[in-house]
């Protein structure tokens, strides 16, 4: 068993898979608290629509990058990583921005679905809600498989354990469990994704140092190898490359790449949020 993939992926099921969780028992617990419980299939549907559809969309990128001959496999490998990382970046601040208000949107829009009669909107409602984060998680995961392509299986074995656990979190969500901070998850969860992403993206600057795209200069040269200290491709260093994409002997312009993005998107991410404070209503003043 490799325990870093393992992690690796159950990080990124895990974080993933309560999100989407929540989304469905938000939805499910509002129809139930307003006596439309009976529309609750609608809901699954569409959620199982969405699961569906991540699942295909991620197989074949996967199936894709192994078909390919040298140096579109790198350029594709690279790609991949990039938009892997730049899109758990963007998901990281986007629910930042968003946790708050998510709750309301989504009653708000069982409200109009409900209200207008066209039941089949929930199913839609279920579906655009969960197949964002489903597309997160695919490409995520395939990032995260193309890096390690020999540890693939114990990636997404971690992941579907990470899945299992949300359903379990969503499922004490629905019943009305509090007893998980969900705050202070999302933000433990989020830096360690941080990490993750920094280890995609250089590792995708790597994949095309590779090939030559990024031209020969002191920046492709190795900045230190500490090979014979720390190995990457067994024991500890193999756990530290699954996890935050730890290399023995990195290419200057990779551990400049990796640095820099993990801590100017620490430091971003770790920013408190400023909610906008509601300004009280101005009352006129009567004139005599």
């Amino acid at each position: 068993m490799d325990l870093g993939s393992f992690t690796s992926g159950l990080l990124t099921g895990l974080r993933e898979g309560v999100e989407a969780a929540l989304i469905v028992s938000i939805v499910l617990a509002y129809l139930a608290r307003t006596g439309h419980g009976g529309q609750a299939g609608r809901i699954w549907l569409g959620t199982g629509a969405a699961a569906a559809l991540s699942l295909v969309v991620g197989i074949a990128i996967f199936t894709s990058v192994g078909a390919l001959q040298v140096p579109y496999e790198q350029i594709f490998e690279g790609t991949t990583l990039l938009v892997a990382a730049g899109v758990v970046t963007w998901m990281l601040f986007w629910m930042r921005r968003q946790a708050a208000s998510v709750k309301g949107e989504l009653q708000a829009a069982v409200d109009r679905a409900v209200a207008s009669g066209a039941s089949w909107g929930l199913a839609v409602l279920a579906f655009t809600a969960v197949i964002r984060e489903g597309l997160e998680t695919s490409i995520f995961l395939v990032g995260q498989a193309t890096s390690a392509r020999a540890e693939a299986a114990w990636i997404l074995v971690g992941a579907v354990v990470g899945l299992a656990i949300a359903v379990l979190i969503g499922y004490g969500f629905y019943r009305g469990s509090r007893r998980l901070n969900l705050a202070a998850f999302f933000r433990w969860t989020g830096i360690a994704l941080v990490f993750i992403a920094a280890g995609l993206l250089s590792h995708g600057i790597g994949e095309f140092i590779e090939i030559g795209a990024l031209g020969s200069g002191p920046w492709t040269a190795t900045a230190f190898d500490i090979r014979s200290v720390l190995s990457d491709e067994t024991g500890v260093g193999a756990f530290l490359r699954a996890i935050f994409g730890y290399s023995a002997a990195p290419a200057i312009l990779t551990l400049v790449v990796h640095v820099t993005y993990l801590v100017s998107v620490l430091t971003l991410y770790l920013r408190p949020v400023h909610r906008p404070t509601p300004t009280a209503p101005t009352t006129a003043t009567a004139r005599p």
